[in-house]
């Protein structure tokens, strides 16, 4: 499993902006090249769910409830990606982790959106 690391979490206020970031320092380059990434996230209580995820050229894809305030993209030779996030919400809040190929898995970042 792949190495992931996930930074950029913090608290804002409802309509504030943040940026995740999700590196995999360990991985070869062309694995996460070939890889889609995503980002997932799992508030108190719930299920965990899929936000945004891109592939390998950039195609993305996000659930309906981000789309036009998140903005998901990669770094592929800083085998990196990020996570936009815009006008946020409180039922934003949650820990958001990154993953390769739905394989790996990062410790996630604590998002908290107040009201």
């Amino acid at each position: 499993q792949a190495y992931l690391v996930e930074s950029g979490g913090g608290l804002v206020q409802d309509g504030g902006s943040l940026r995740l970031t999700c590196t995999a320092p360990r991985t070869i380059t062309s694995v996460f090249n070939a890889n889609v990434m995503g980002w997932y996230r799992q508030a108190a209580g719930k299920e965990r769910e899929l936000v945004a995820t891109v592939t390998a050229r950039g195609s993305t894809n996000y659930v309906d409830s981000v789309k036009g305030r998140f903005t998901i993209s990669r770094d592929n030779a800083r085998k990196r990606i990020y996570l936009q996030m815009n006008n946020l919400k409180p039922e934003a809040t949650a820990i958001y982790s990154c993953t390769m190929g739905e394989t790996s898995w990062g410790q996630g970042t604590q998002v908290t959106v107040s009201g």
